[in-house]
């Protein structure tokens, strides 16, 4: 399973040799799997109701359905408001191969873009962005893109 994974990637993707400490991405790739939100706890901060510094902190199950229905991994993201329309979340993805770390700002929770940060194992030192679309709401569930440089 985790072999066809790496075949999801898109793009020159290749693996380093044998003489690094492990595979690693070394060209642009893209990898497109979905979401399904399983737990989602509002931590409300100072005034009753949204309010600057309230959080969100919520897990995902990820999957690519194209290989198997089973999750393939998770994520986990926390989100601070900085006022009732816009949060600024920072969050892992944990893909079979290693993680991707992600951050930024959401205004729109239906369509947004995250910068990467960066990841380990496979996506050690990767960069890039990764689009979320929202497709149904309850629960959550959203189709992600990543698109990685390194």
């Amino acid at each position: 399973m985790w072999n066809t994974l790496i075949g999801t990637l898109a793009g020159a993707v290749v693996l380093t040799g044998a003489a690094s400490p492990g595979p690693r991405l070394t060209g642009p790739g893209t990898i497109r799997i979905t979401s399904r939100e399983v737990a989602n706890t509002r931590i409300d901060l100072g005034a009753k109701g949204l309010s600057p510094g309230d959080m969100d902190v919520v897990r995902e199950q990820l999957f690519n359905t194209r290989i198997t229905p089973k999750a393939i991994g998770h994520a986990e993201i926390v989100c601070t408001y900085i006022v009732k329309t816009s949060r600024n979340c920072q969050g892992t993805f944990f893909l079979p191969k290693g993680k991707i770390i992600v951050g930024g700002p959401i205004y729109y929770p239906q369509l947004f873009e995250l910068a990467v940060a960066g990841g380990t194992g496979l996506y050690d030192n990767v960069r890039g962005s990764v689009t979320v679309t929202a497709t149904s709401s309850r629960p959550r569930r959203e189709v992600l893109i990543f698109r990685l440089t390194v």
